[in-house]
């Protein structure tokens, strides 16, 4: 657990020590407030569910962006530089490499939704809505960037270069957010199978309404766990190379 912690400490005071990580989190603020404020806060009356429900989602695209934006650099970065040698050589094995580098990234994102939290604030004191569907709607929230955030850590394990990691992680992400679209077009049973792989149609809609989904947390959390265990997959084959 030590080595894990280790590897994430480091990663995450890369992050906030860096321009790139300051410029992802300035930039993701950026977008939120603006979207927030173009499609949330409208001039027309409307009640303050509807409003946290629109930030919530809102909220969700944009840490999805931040997610695969910032874990290109997992491991990518360290093969560009070769440093990769020095954790391939180090004593950590690479279940603990991929665990330390993804939680680095929840770190990340959890700094990320804390910087958000006055907007459903400013929601919650003008309107009627409660912290606790606040609450439930964060956790939605971290539920879904987690599931980006190991997508990207796979991206990155698997990737020579940053920029291939980038288009990689993306991709996956805006295919598992577009599956809604495909469920719409397809027969049974692939229509079925496609709206369960949606991220936000399916899964993230009862939280955004303060109703904690138990297929929810069970879809994310698999997700997060079959992508982490691909990327430590590649990374012991790489080891053979």
């Amino acid at each position: 657990m030590s080595g894990i912690w280790l590897i994430a400490r480091r990663d995450f005071s890369a992050f906030v020590n860096t321009l790139w990580g300051w410029v992802i989190l300035s930039l993701a603020l950026l977008i939120d407030g603006l979207l927030f404020n173009a499609f949330a806060l409208t001039s027309t009356a409307r009640y303050s569910a509807e409003v946290l429900t629109d930030f919530f989602l809102i909220t969700g695209g944009v840490a999805l962006f931040a997610a695969v934006a910032i874990t290109m650099r997992l491991f990518a970065e360290e093969r560009q530089t070769g440093t990769i040698v020095l954790l391939e050589s180090s004593p950590l094995s690479e279940v603990q490499s991929v665990l330390g580098k993804y939680l680095s990234g929840l770190m990340f994102l959890g700094l990320f939704l804390a910087l958000t939290s006055f907007m459903p604030a400013m929601v919650m004191v003008n309107g009627k809505v409660s912290a606790e569907e606040i609450g439930v709607g964060y956790l939605g929230l971290f539920l879904l960037g987690s599931a980006g955030i190991a997508i990207g850590t796979w991206a990155s394990a698997i990737s020579r270069n940053q920029l291939i990691a980038l288009v990689i992680a993306a991709a996956v992400t805006l295919f598992f957010v577009m599956c809604w679209m495909l469920s719409r077009v397809l027969d049974a049973p692939f229509k079925g199978l496609f709206a369960y792989m949606a991220f936000f149609d399916k899964h993230l809609s009862p939280f955004q309404e303060g109703r904690i989904n138990t297929e929810g947390i069970v879809f994310f959390v698999s997700v997060s766990f079959a992508f982490l265990l691909l990327a430590t997959r590649s990374l012991i084959a790489r080891r053979w190379e």
